[in-house]
Protein backbone atom coordinates (compact mmCIF):
# COMPACT_ATOMS: atom_id res chain seq x y z
CA UNK A 1 0.00 0.00 0.00
CA UNK A 2 1.03 3.81 -0.47
CA UNK A 3 2.31 5.96 2.12
CA UNK A 4 0.11 8.23 2.95
CA UNK A 5 1.11 11.26 5.19
CA UNK A 6 -1.37 13.23 7.22
CA UNK A 7 -1.33 14.83 10.76
CA UNK A 8 -2.96 14.48 13.69
CA UNK A 9 -3.02 17.55 16.41
CA UNK A 10 -4.39 16.90 20.22
CA UNK A 11 -6.64 19.39 21.31
CA UNK A 12 -6.24 17.87 24.68
CA UNK A 13 -2.58 18.95 24.47
CA UNK A 14 -2.46 22.04 22.37
CA UNK A 15 -1.85 25.38 24.55
CA UNK A 16 -1.95 27.74 21.47
CA UNK A 17 1.35 28.60 22.06
CA UNK A 18 2.13 29.55 18.30
CA UNK A 19 5.87 27.15 18.44
CA UNK A 20 4.57 25.80 15.45
CA UNK A 21 3.87 29.07 13.40
CA UNK A 22 7.39 30.05 14.63
CA UNK A 23 8.65 26.66 13.71
CA UNK A 24 7.26 27.67 10.20
CA UNK A 25 8.19 30.76 9.56
CA UNK A 26 12.27 29.81 10.51
CA UNK A 27 11.87 26.43 8.17
CA UNK A 28 10.30 28.55 5.13
CA UNK A 29 12.13 31.99 6.21
CA UNK A 30 9.07 33.41 5.79
CA UNK A 31 9.06 35.85 8.15
CA UNK A 32 5.88 37.84 8.66
CA UNK A 33 3.60 35.02 7.42
CA UNK A 34 3.40 31.33 7.97
CA UNK A 35 2.32 28.58 6.36
CA UNK A 36 0.21 27.64 9.60
CA UNK A 37 -1.92 29.76 11.74
CA UNK A 38 -3.14 28.93 15.58
CA UNK A 39 -7.23 30.50 16.02
CA UNK A 40 -9.91 29.90 18.93
CA UNK A 41 -13.11 28.91 18.69
CA UNK A 42 -15.94 29.31 21.41
CA UNK A 43 -17.79 25.99 21.64
CA UNK A 44 -21.50 26.04 22.99
CA UNK A 45 -24.08 27.91 24.58
CA UNK A 46 -24.03 30.15 26.97
CA UNK A 47 -23.12 29.47 30.35
CA UNK A 48 -21.99 26.10 28.70
CA UNK A 49 -19.36 27.52 27.15
CA UNK A 50 -15.55 26.07 26.57
CA UNK A 51 -13.09 27.15 24.16
CA UNK A 52 -10.99 25.01 21.69
CA UNK A 53 -7.34 26.11 19.94
CA UNK A 54 -6.58 24.97 16.77
CA UNK A 55 -3.43 24.97 14.72
CA UNK A 56 -4.43 24.98 11.36
CA UNK A 57 -2.87 24.65 7.83
CA UNK A 58 -2.94 22.54 4.08
CA UNK A 59 -5.43 19.45 5.06
CA UNK A 60 -3.62 17.57 1.91
CA UNK A 61 -7.24 16.60 1.33
CA UNK A 62 -7.78 13.22 -0.75
CA UNK A 63 -10.32 15.52 -2.42
CA UNK A 64 -8.54 18.75 -3.01
CA UNK A 65 -10.86 21.54 -4.86
CA UNK A 66 -7.47 23.28 -5.27
CA UNK A 67 -6.17 20.79 -7.42
CA UNK A 68 -8.25 21.06 -10.35
CA UNK A 69 -9.04 24.64 -11.03
CA UNK A 70 -5.19 24.91 -11.48
CA UNK A 71 -4.87 25.66 -15.07
CA UNK A 72 -1.07 24.92 -14.90
CA UNK A 73 -0.94 21.81 -13.18
CA UNK A 74 1.12 23.55 -10.40
CA UNK A 75 -0.96 22.16 -7.71
CA UNK A 76 -0.89 18.16 -7.91
CA UNK A 77 -0.49 15.36 -5.67
CA UNK A 78 2.78 14.69 -4.64
CA UNK A 79 3.38 10.22 -4.76
CA UNK A 80 2.44 10.19 -0.73
CA UNK A 81 -0.51 12.26 -1.31
CA UNK A 82 0.49 15.46 -1.02
CA UNK A 83 -1.04 18.51 -2.52
CA UNK A 84 2.15 20.68 -3.60
CA UNK A 85 2.66 23.95 -5.63
CA UNK A 86 5.06 23.50 -8.19
CA UNK A 87 6.46 26.87 -8.11
CA UNK A 88 7.78 27.18 -11.52
CA UNK A 89 4.41 25.90 -13.31
CA UNK A 90 2.18 28.78 -10.61
CA UNK A 91 1.26 31.99 -12.66
CA UNK A 92 -0.13 33.30 -9.76
CA UNK A 93 -3.75 33.71 -10.80
CA UNK A 94 -4.67 32.56 -7.47
CA UNK A 95 -7.95 30.01 -8.57
CA UNK A 96 -6.45 27.90 -6.01
CA UNK A 97 -6.57 30.33 -3.04
CA UNK A 98 -10.41 30.80 -3.99
CA UNK A 99 -11.16 26.95 -4.38
CA UNK A 100 -10.07 25.95 -0.80
CA UNK A 101 -12.34 25.83 1.70
CA UNK A 102 -9.83 26.03 4.77
CA UNK A 103 -8.40 29.18 3.50
CA UNK A 104 -4.63 27.69 3.95
CA UNK A 105 -3.46 28.92 0.52
CA UNK A 106 -2.33 32.72 -0.22
CA UNK A 107 -0.13 34.32 -2.74
CA UNK A 108 3.42 34.08 -1.35
CA UNK A 109 5.83 36.86 -1.90
CA UNK A 110 6.63 36.43 -5.47
CA UNK A 111 3.31 36.25 -5.98
CA UNK A 112 2.80 32.59 -6.74
CA UNK A 113 0.69 30.32 -4.93
CA UNK A 114 1.87 29.11 -1.14
CA UNK A 115 0.76 26.82 1.42
CA UNK A 116 1.68 24.08 3.67
CA UNK A 117 3.96 21.50 2.39
CA UNK A 118 3.87 19.04 5.74
CA UNK A 119 7.72 20.18 5.55
CA UNK A 120 8.27 17.66 2.23
CA UNK A 121 11.94 18.35 2.27
CA UNK A 122 12.55 17.50 5.77
CA UNK A 123 10.06 14.47 5.65
CA UNK A 124 12.03 12.57 2.62
CA UNK A 125 15.23 13.18 4.94
CA UNK A 126 13.15 11.16 7.47
CA UNK A 127 12.96 14.23 9.90
CA UNK A 128 9.08 15.55 11.16
CA UNK A 129 7.84 18.56 9.66
CA UNK A 130 9.06 21.73 11.80
CA UNK A 131 5.75 22.45 13.65
CA UNK A 132 6.15 19.02 14.81
CA UNK A 133 9.21 18.87 15.78
CA UNK A 134 9.01 22.03 17.94
CA UNK A 135 6.06 21.89 19.46
CA UNK A 136 6.53 21.73 23.22
CA UNK A 137 3.55 19.77 24.37
CA UNK A 138 4.01 17.28 21.83
CA UNK A 139 0.30 17.83 20.77
CA UNK A 140 1.30 17.23 16.87
CA UNK A 141 1.74 13.64 15.24
CA UNK A 142 3.10 13.16 11.92
CA UNK A 143 2.90 10.02 9.74
CA UNK A 144 1.73 7.22 7.40
CA UNK A 145 -1.64 6.36 8.38
CA UNK A 146 -1.34 3.33 5.64
CA UNK A 147 1.42 2.21 8.19
CA UNK A 148 -0.39 -0.10 10.79
CA UNK A 149 2.30 0.11 13.44
CA UNK A 150 2.79 4.19 13.29
CA UNK A 151 1.76 6.66 16.07
CA UNK A 152 -0.66 8.45 13.80
CA UNK A 153 -2.14 5.21 12.93
CA UNK A 154 -2.37 4.23 16.31
CA UNK A 155 -3.54 7.47 17.56
CA UNK A 156 -6.58 7.68 15.01
CA UNK A 157 -7.52 3.90 16.24
CA UNK A 158 -8.03 4.64 19.50
CA UNK A 159 -9.16 7.95 19.73
CA UNK A 160 -11.71 9.74 18.49
CA UNK A 161 -11.19 12.60 15.65
CA UNK A 162 -12.50 15.31 13.59
CA UNK A 163 -11.43 16.81 10.57
CA UNK A 164 -12.23 20.57 9.93
CA UNK A 165 -15.51 21.23 7.24
CA UNK A 166 -15.88 17.28 7.01
CA UNK A 167 -19.60 19.12 4.78
CA UNK A 168 -16.67 20.12 2.18
CA UNK A 169 -16.36 16.35 1.33
CA UNK A 170 -12.43 16.69 0.73
CA UNK A 171 -11.53 14.15 3.49
CA UNK A 172 -8.88 16.00 4.86
CA UNK A 173 -5.60 14.50 6.20
CA UNK A 174 -5.04 16.87 9.17
CA UNK A 175 -6.90 15.30 11.94
CA UNK A 176 -8.29 16.71 15.58
CA UNK A 177 -7.91 13.81 18.25
CA UNK A 178 -10.96 14.93 20.43
CA UNK A 179 -10.16 16.86 23.81
CA UNK A 180 -13.40 15.61 25.40
CA UNK A 181 -14.68 11.64 25.18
Amino acid sequence: MARRFAMAIDLKTCVGCAACVVACMNQNESFGYSRCRVTEHVMGVYPDLRLEIFSERCNHCEIAPCVPVCPTGASHYSAHGLVEVDQRKCTGCRACVAACPYDARFPGRDGTASKCDFCEPLVHQGREPACVAQCPTRAMVFGDVNEARSEIRRLLDARKARVRKPEAGTRPHVFYLEARP
